[in-house]
This record gives structure tokens, C-alpha cells and sequence, in this order.
């Protein structure tokens, strides 16, 4: 049964425009059922996503995508899986990469949004912003809540954002090939009854 209340959250959530100021503009970029299992917890959509009004099309979402062993129609479908960044707008560019995702958008939305969600079984947090945000009591490092991964399995994961600006640390990392994603591709299809091929 569809949920009106998240139907018009959604409405209003996409004709935001509280920033004005962005570079390319406010547009929103977000995927949400009542009926979704997998939360995605990103940063704020990159300047391809921007560009194609759809999240993850680009680098980081192919790679995205392979960690958790789905096709794009399956990662696509708002019915599985809700992609619900910090910020639903691109932020801009800095010489080191995107900008932070402005807190304004949290504030405004994510809580009353994501109470809207009740079938959420694993939230994959990407990033430290999101991390900051679903850890709150984490005062270490990215990677140190990345290493403690096993700890709040089955329900959340960390992982370090998909980006190709991280390949260097992909390489200082092999455990994280080795040991994580086998075990985040068997949730993935836990939770979303995939047979393995």
C-alpha cells in the first residue's frame, strides 16, 4: 500500500529550493519506498548524477553496484532499495573533490524521511558525513569504523565511498575486497531474496 505521507515528502522534497546558491542549481536527487529493504546512505550526488537525474550514474555507482553483486534495474527499483544522500544536490567542487554535502538538506528532511521507511533491514553508510550522522557515538576514523565492519552487522554497514578518488586506499586495503564485500553481497541477497548465480 502506497503511503501517501511519504508520497508528498517526496514531492516536497524535490521542489526544494532552500539552496538557491549551489552551483548547478537545487535538484534533487533521491530514491524512497515504504517497501524498500536496502538504505543507501550516501554523500550528495556527483556532476554526472547531477546531469542525468539519476544517482550513482557514474564511476562510483558502477563500482557501487559491483560491491553489492545488483544489476541497475534492480538498484534502481525504489521498491528494494532507497538511496537517500546528506544532500540531494550536487555541492559544488573543490581542488580535492566534491564539496561537503551542506547540513541544511539533513536537517531539513532526513529524519522525517527516513521515519518513513519501516522495512529498512541494511542501511549502507557511505562516507564520513553519512557515517557521522548514523554512528553518532564513532569518534575514530573512516577507516577504523570500515575495519570494525563486523560490529553492527546485519543491520548497518560503513564503507568507504565507491569513488575512484579512493583507489589508493582500495590497494592499502585488501581486506576490505576480501573480507567485506563477500559478506556484503550475501546480505544484499539475504535481504532481497537474490538467488546467487
Amino acid at each position: 500500500m502506497h503511503d501517501p505521507d511519504l508520497a508528498s515528502l517526496l514531492a516536497s522534497i524535490r521542489a526544494c529550493a532552500r539552496c538557491r546558491d549551489l552551483p548547478l542549481g537545487p535538484s534533487p536527487l533521491l530514491q524512497a519506498s515504504e517497501s524498500a529493504r536496502i538504505l543507501i546512505a550516501g554523500q550528495a550526488p556527483g556532476r554526472k548524477a547531477h546531469v542525468s537525474g539519476l544517482p550513482f550514474d557514474d564511476p562510483s555507482g558502477d563500482r557501487l553496484r559491483q560491491w553489492l553483486g545488483v544489476d541497475r534495474a534492480t538498484f534502481y527499483d525504489p521498491a528494494r532499495i532507497a538511496i537517500v544522500p546528506m544532500a540531494f544536490c550536487f555541492p559544488g567542487t573543490s581542488p580535492s573533490g566534491d564539496l561537503a554535502p551542506p547540513p541544511l538538506c539533513a536537517e531539513s528532511w532526513r529524519d522525517q524521511l527516513l521515519q518513513r521507511l519501516p522495512r529498512i533491514e541494511l542501511t549502507l553508510v557511505l562516507g564520513q558525513y553519512a557515517t557521522q550522522w548514523h554512528l553518532p557515538g564513532h569518534t575514530g576514523s573512516l577507516t577504523q569504523a570500515c575495519v570494525q565492519w563486523r560490529d553492527h552487522l546485519p543491520h548497518l554497514l560503513v564503507l568507504p565511498h565507491p569513488s575512484p578518488r579512493n583507489n589508493r586506499w582500495f590497494k592499502a586495503n585488501p581486506w576490505f575486497e576480501d573480507e567485506v564485500l563477500p559478506a556484503l553481497r550475501a546480505r544484499v541477497r539475504s535481504v532481497l531474496s537474490i538467488v546467487a548465480d
